[in-house]
């Protein structure tokens, strides 16, 4: 007994220091981009990839990118069309979860086809392009929340937590009188809120990374999404950006700046939405939200 409890322990040791390894390996760089965007721009560029600790702390990098005339508008609107997108995604989507998880629905099978020939043959971009143009939604921010509202794979997840809902517990509602809208609402949400969860966190990560369609629709960059304008000052170099500090700083100080940490700022600025939002929903995980629910 004590042989097989030393070797279980000595290979749940390598476990811990493999996924110990592995999740060193992705803490450390964005540890790093945190440490050299918070640094002074006088040492920031002697920095090397492997350093956590900022040195001189300094927030001038922050002011910078804070201070650019489009780079906040654009933050705002990702901000807008994440929240206001997931609310329509998700309310579509758990409608039509609910809708389709009812027993005697007609013609279900049939709508079950529909909806995956659709998510397996997508129509393209170009017809998408032309209903945009044509319903006169070019330009703004709701054609990038209308386009996807409803994601067919997220629907069938969810149909499968709605499936999970005991029996029981929606006949004895459908007894005491219950509708079809508090049904979904008192009932059916409260135990799928790890469903739900995990459905929100992965429209509201689409969401906030939102760069190909926006990109594509809104010609305005005061009107566009963050990843747009991360995109210009990180991949495509756009150093234009930095004029926008001048109300701030001097020409000699704009000088001085490390552009490289003001491009690891403008990436800390764009991860930190979502950083927040994964707590908010782990916690949902700690324990089952059907236990008790019924009793055989």
């Amino acid at each position: 007994m004590k042989k097989i409890i030393k070797k279980f322990s000595f290979y749940q040791l390598i476990l811990i220091i493999i996924f110990t390894f592995i999740t060193l390996t992705m803490l450390i760089p964005l540890l790093n981009i945190l440490a050299v965007s918070l640094s002074d721009p006088s040492v920031s560029t002697k920095m090397s990839g492997l350093e956590i600790i900022p040195k001189k702390l300094s927030l001038i990098n922050y002011k910078v990118i804070l201070s650019h005339p489009v780079l906040v508008p654009s933050l705002l609107n990702s901000i807008f069309i994440t929240v206001v997108g997931t609310l329509i995604n998700m309310l579509l989507t758990t409608t039509a979860a609910y809708v389709l998880t009812r027993p005697g629905l007609v013609f279900k099978k049939l709508l079950m086809v529909f909806l995956i020939f659709m998510m397996l043959f997508d129509p393209g971009i170009v017809p998408e392009y032309l209903v945009i143009k044509d319903i006169g939604l070019m330009g703004s921010r709701w054609s990038v929340i209308l386009v996807n509202a409803v994601n067919v794979y997220y629907l069938i997840i969810m149909m499968r937590f709605f499936n999970e809902v005991p029996k029981e517990i929606i006949e004895a509602a459908e007894i005491d009188g219950c509708g079809h809208i508090k049904m979904l609402f008192k009932i059916i949400w409260p135990l799928s809120k790890a469903g739900i969860a995990t459905i929100t966190m992965f429209y509201a990560v689409v969401r906030w990374n939102e760069y190909f369609k926006a990109s594509i629709y809104i010609g305005d960059a005061k009107k566009t999404t963050l990843q747009v304008i991360l995109r210009q000052f990180i991949v495509l170099d756009d150093t234009v950006s930095i004029l926008g500090a001048q109300n701030i700083l001097n020409y000699n100080e704009l000088a001085k700046l490390d552009y490289n940490a003001l491009k690891y700022a403008t990436i800390i600025v764009a991860i930190i939405p979502i950083l927040i939002l994964y707590p908010l929903v782990l916690k949902y995980y700690a324990g089952d939200v059907m236990a008790g629910g019924v009793k055989e």
